[in-house]
């Protein structure tokens, strides 16, 4: 390699090496750039709000940080429905500062260019001022939360219009407007005003909110005259607390008007099904046996308006079955329901009309259940309902068990029910002359054999071992004669006169 050479690559790494050093020092000099007299920042070009004069950038960045947070408190005050206030601060709304850049436009202003414009801009800044806009922003998705969670709470239902029944005649009750929080258009009419017009400064502004009409009309209304369906159960050999169950849970459903399309539900009509609402302990099917349940009866009354429904052809979205069978309807006529199962019984109103439950109860202890609407079935048009008994299920042998925490003499016995398989038809038939079979349902009820439990527990050896040994017959009748005959008094003997 030749001198010339070499001495050219020396001056280059030579020029390499000032550049670094002069980059390192320029920058090493900006952190010490003290910004010019006369800059500020502000909200707008007019608006001197922060003097950043003879600050470095650091200091400037954290004075208009700190001046931003401040406006993060600034109160607003936002109505809702009902003239409800929603209190909310600028920081809950997702204020921020968008453009930290412009400081560096402020740190560098009067240092760039050549000789003649960085005089000439300083010069400017003796008579005139440099206000540098600071850009701010909110979340619509911060506003959108606040309008849901706290603002929507405020909303009222509108009272439709409704129909009250006394003494067999029909009275058209008034309803009322609500109102509903319209959230999309309020997200985006509030983003829009504090983008564009917000001075920063404690506001009041009124949300979107939208008036609910009520549903129905007096004519409509007056149109509610027919009955559509109608069935009954008896409930005289009840008890009394089933009784009262069976009356206090008509009553509830009583007065139930249905719009087209409403779905009504028995829990949420009736229930909750305890002491708070009502409801005594009466039988019930718990686990297959029947036992005293509060709400005990309840699901007659769901079988009762089954009935009625069927009959004014509703639409049924949730029907279940007993686990056994009742003696108050036919097989594959009943429709239970458990709350704590999630079982219901529900219909739609599947009319172009409203429609209205009427339920009551008899002097001969019978729960009639009648829906008036608007009859749009021909005169000549009939409908029945047919249980089929696809197979019959006896009980089994007799199940006794041995209770060792209950006295000699004690015994609980569940009568025994015969298990079915069955399914329910609709026929219809038009002036006498059937045009339709149709499956309404499949049901089926579990068999149960006749069961016992018997309190074996004695000091007498003798008698455990005599109940003990009736118990392992297997034949609940044989247990109550050897029960009668341990706990018989003893007979006294009469002694022969002298």
């Amino acid at each position: 390699m030749n001198l010339k050479r070499i001495w050219k690559i020396s001056l280059g790494v030579a020029a390499l090496l000032c550049m670094i050093w002069w980059q390192d020092g320029a920058v090493q000099a900006q952190e010490d750039i003290q910004i010019k007299t006369g800059v500020y920042v502000g909200l707008t070009e007019g608006d001197k709000q922060l003097d950043l004069s003879g600050m470095t950038g650091e200091q400037a960045r954290d004075a208009v940080a700190q001046y931003v947070e401040q406006l993060k408190g600034t109160k607003l005050t936002l109505v809702a429905g009902g003239g409800q206030e929603i209190l909310v601060t600028a920081g809950e709304l997702g204020l921020i500062w968008t453009n930290p850049d412009v400081i560096e436009d402020a740190v560098y202003l009067g240092t760039k260019g050549n000789v003649v414009q960085r005089y000439k801009m300083l010069k400017d800044l003796e008579h005139e001022n440099q206000v540098f806009v600071i850009q701010l922003d909110v979340s619509k998705e911060n506003i959108g939360t606040i309008l849901t969670e706290r603002g929507t709470k405020y909303d009222q239902e509108a009272v439709d219009m409704s129909l009250r029944r006394e003494k067999d005649q029909f009275i058209v009750v008034d309803g009322q407007p609500g109102y509903a929080l319209n959230v999309e258009e309020s997200v985006s009419a509030l983003y829009t005003y504090l983008e564009e017009k917000w001075d920063y400064q404690p506001v009041k502004l009124q949300l979107a909110v939208d008036v609910v009409e009520p549903r129905g009309t007096k004519e409509e209304l007056e149109m509610v005259q027919d009955i559509m369906g109608s069935f009954s159960t008896s409930f005289a050999t009840s008890n009394e607390n089933r009784q009262a169950n069976i009356r206090h849970a008509g009553e509830l459903i009583s007065g139930t008007l249905l719009y087209p399309g409403d779905e009504f539900s028995s829990i949420d009509t009736a229930g909750p099904f305890n002491t708070q609402n009502g409801y005594y302990k009466a039988g019930a099917f718990v686990n297959g046996r029947l036992v005293d349940s509060v709400g005990g009866g309840i699901c007659q009354v769901t079988t009762t308006l089954y009935g009625a429904v069927l009959r004014a052809e509703l639409d049924v979205t949730m029907r279940y079955n007993h686990s056994m069978m009742v003696s108050y309807v036919q097989p594959a006529e009943d429709a239970a329901i458990a709350s704590s199962a999630g079982k219901d019984f529900k219909f739609v109103n599947n009319t172009e009309y409203p429609i209205y439950i009427e339920g009551y109860t008899t002097d001969k202890k019978e729960l009639v259940f009648e829906i008036y609407g608007v009859e749009y079935r021909k005169p000549s048009r009939t409908v029945e309902y047919v249980p089929e008994i696809l197979q019959i299920i006896a009980p089994g042998p007799d199940v006794i068990t041995a209770d060792a925490t209950k006295p000699l003499g004690y015994i609980d016995v569940d009568s025994a029910r015969t298990g079915y398989k069955s399914r329910l038809w609709k026929i219809v038939k038009e002036d006498g002359v059937e045009v339709s079979r149709e499956q309404v349902n499949s049901s089926s009820y579990k068999m149960s054999s006749k069961t016992a439990i018997v309190g074996v527990a004695t000091e007498d050896p003798n008698a455990h071992n005599e109940i003990m040994a009736a118990v392992g017959t297997g034949s609940i009748d044989h247990v109550k004669n050897v029960i009668a005959i341990l706990t018989a008094p003893p007979v006294v003997e009469e002694q022969p006169m002298q």
